[in-house]
């Protein structure tokens, strides 16, 4: 831990809390990083946004040209 010319850590905190602070965050961000995965996982099943095995894709790529051309109308 770096320590400032007073003998005391940049962040305020002991070795203790710095390392209690740092657990929980490591925690925090692994449960994030699942709920995340999950999260893409069901919306990859409910709608896979790249082309499937059938060569075709079933989400917003299949009609990005209609949604394209129905933007461009409506700002002209």
């Amino acid at each position: 831990m770096a320590l400032t010319p007073t003998g005391t850590s940049v962040s305020g905190l002991t070795e203790a809390e710095a390392k209690e602070f740092h657990g929980i965050f490591i925690t925090s961000f692994i449960v994030f990083t699942v709920i995340a995965i999950v999260a893409h996982f069901l919306a990859w099943q409910w709608r896979p946004w790249l082309p499937g095995p059938h060569g075709y894709a079933t989400s917003w790529l299949y009609d990005a040209g209609g949604t394209v051309a129905h933007t461009i109308s409506q700002l002209v």
